[in-house]
């Protein structure tokens, strides 16, 4: 007898979902040019394509794609491109599709003859921040608009993520450059696996926006519907990766040379090249995670953003039915209890602070002291604890794609001191000596890609902090970005770790750590409660620094540990 399918269990009807979609945005695809006289032509295509229907014409339809859905009668090819026109329709940086999109399911609704008009659930890209504070796809400002429809053109379509990060439009455009190149530009790895290794990846932190993403984009790849039951489906040689993906999540200190030799030595063995790509697919995504996470990214809305009930339709920015963060809406008394316990300082004080940090020499302190004061971070961040407040167990559609679920982060300090790892000293392997020069040797061009997003983000300033100006933001980046490899064991020789003491709040720290460590336990309130004067932009600037120091810190353990097999 045939097990009884369960809610959220790999089932055939979820596997028909992801594919309605992925027919969808293939069709749709003809309208990510930036050439308005082929964007006119598919829209003409599809109104007629609708026209047709609408006017009785219910006979199967020819897409003119070969293979693709030809013979499917016009309903539920049309029901498909639902969501699809519900996206474009809202999120699109070319006012044209955008407006036609709208008439087109303005008039499906009047007409509709049993199709159903979808309706958004949430409203905007983040639940964390208002929509009329987002950057909105249509920006007048030139280089965002000009970054959105290069997003555009590349994903097929202007996702949250990146709505979110046009706040800096100069970082976006790195981002976007080195993400392309991973996943769709020529490299050592087959398209397929590339977005397998994200799926995986992001599984390890539950992140269900990304785990669905990439879905479909495995199989817009042609990638093997069978892999998407789980990761026991998927070829040996991917299985084999698992456990990097695993300690590189969450422990990445236990990286060592038997690891890579383990994959490079095996019956279907990785190429170094090829284990390059894998290794930094698999730091690129866990880093992503904590991303999406920090900044309350919501649903696409053609994936699960979308629902046929008005009733169920959102109607302001505070409701949220985004899986990734189900834990973090809470009553306006518990947060206030938040605010009430929190020890934050104001910005004025923090200012001051940074300033008389920027007047002071480093060469007045031994590096005995240096190294006492670095101890004493990496104990008072072992005592910060971050509860798993999570209600409800991770879905199935997560749960395929994760071996040994229980495994997570544990304090460096705190490691068993059987198996100690020693502090990885930054000076004896760094990204800048060591690290570049190795990736760009197995994997052409990456460190350079790699090397200018850190950078960028980083030391990328306004100077302004809240609503003051001409502020010398350097300390303070500096502080957040070794306290992110402080907790992974990295020490910077020349960095006087007391500046975290005198700069991160404790409460700034607790979120740092969640957001770094455990990702998927943030809620709302943290990142409400946390630098209560930045402005919005000023917090996702924050997260991003937090997701490449993150990144940085897991490919320095991975990238020394293949630098020690190699040699």
């Amino acid at each position: 007898m045939a097990e009884e399918e369960r809610p959220g269990m790999y089932t055939s009807s979820y596997l028909e979902v992801v594919q309605n979609v992925v027919d969808s945005m293939q069709y749709l695809s003809r309208l990510s040019s930036r050439d308005l006289t082929s964007r006119k032509q598919a829209m003409e295509n599809i109104f007629l394509l609708v026209d047709q229907y609408l006017d009785g014409y219910g006979s199967p339809i020819s897409t003119g794609i070969p293979g693709f859905l030809n013979g499917v009668d016009r309903k539920s090819y049309l029901q498909s491109m639902m969501p699809g026109f519900l996206r474009l329709s809202i999120v699109c940086p070319f006012d044209d599709v955008r407006d036609k999109c709208r008439m087109l399911l303005a008039e499906i609704k009047e007409r509709g003859r049993d199709l159903k008009v979808p309706e958004p659930i949430n409203v905007g890209p983040s639940h964390f921040i208002p929509s009329s504070e987002i950057i909105p796809s249509n920006i007048a400002d030139e280089q965002t608009h000009s970054v959105f429809m290069d997003a555009f053109i590349q994903n097929n379509r202007l996702d949250h993520v990146s709505q979110v990060m046009g706040y800096h439009p100069d970082y976006l455009r790195n981002f976007l450059t080195t993400q392309n190149y991973l996943l769709r530009e020529d490299g050592p790895l087959p398209y397929d696996y590339r977005h397998y290794i994200a799926i995986i990846a992001a599984a390890r932190h539950h992140c269900i926006y990304l785990v669905k993403l990439h879905e479909q984009e495995f199989l817009l790849r042609n990638g093997n519907p069978e892999w998407l039951k789980g990761i026991a489906y998927a070829p040996r040689k991917i299985q084999d990766l698992y456990e990097i993906n695993k300690i590189l999540a969450h422990r990445p200190w236990l990286i060592n040379k038997e690891h890579m030799m383990k994959l490079l030595k095996t019956p279907e063995p990785w190429s170094l090249s090829e284990l390059m790509h894998a290794i930094i697919l698999l730091t690129h995504f866990h880093s992503l995670c904590s991303f999406v996470y920090g900044c309350g990214i919501n649903a696409e809305l053609d994936i699960d953003g979308f629902t046929y009930s008005r009733s169920s339709s959102s109607s302001s920015d505070t409701d949220s039915n985004s899986e990734n963060n189900e834990v973090g809406e809470t009553s306006n008394h518990s947060h206030a209890q938040q605010m009430s316990r929190d020890e934050g300082v104001g910005l004025e004080a923090l200012m001051e602070k940074m300033k008389k940090l920027n007047e002071m020499s480093l060469e007045e302190t031994s590096q005995e002291e240096l190294l006492k004061r670095f101890h004493s971070v990496e104990h008072q961040s072992a005592e910060i604890t971050v509860p798993n407040s999570k209600k409800s167990t991770p879905r199935s559609e997560l749960m395929r794609y994760v071996l040994d679920d229980e495994f997570s982060y544990t304090d460096f300090v705190t490691q068993d001191k059987v198996n100690e790892v020693p502090t990885f000293r930054a000076c004896d392997y760094s990204w800048d000596d060591h690290g570049f020069s190795l990736a760009n040797r197995l994997y052409t061009d990456i460190g350079n890609l790699l090397d200018d997003k850190y950078t960028m983000a980083a030391n990328m300033t306004y100077y302004t902090m809240g609503d003051n100006r001409e502020v010398d933001t350097s300390s303070f980046r500096r502080a957040i970005w070794n306290y992110i490899h402080c907790m992974y064991g990295i020490r910077h020789d020349d960095y006087d770790y007391s500046e975290v003491n005198q700069l991160l709040e404790r409460n700034l720290k607790a979120y740092i750590k969640t957001l770094t460590c455990y990702p998927e336990r943030l809620q709302k309130k943290d990142y409400d409660g946390v630098m209560r004067e930045f402005k919005h932009s000023e917090k996702v600037h924050v997260n991003l620094m937090i997701m490449e120091a993150r990144q940085q810190a897991e490919l320095l353990y991975a990238l020394r540990a293949l630098n020690r097999y190699m040699t």
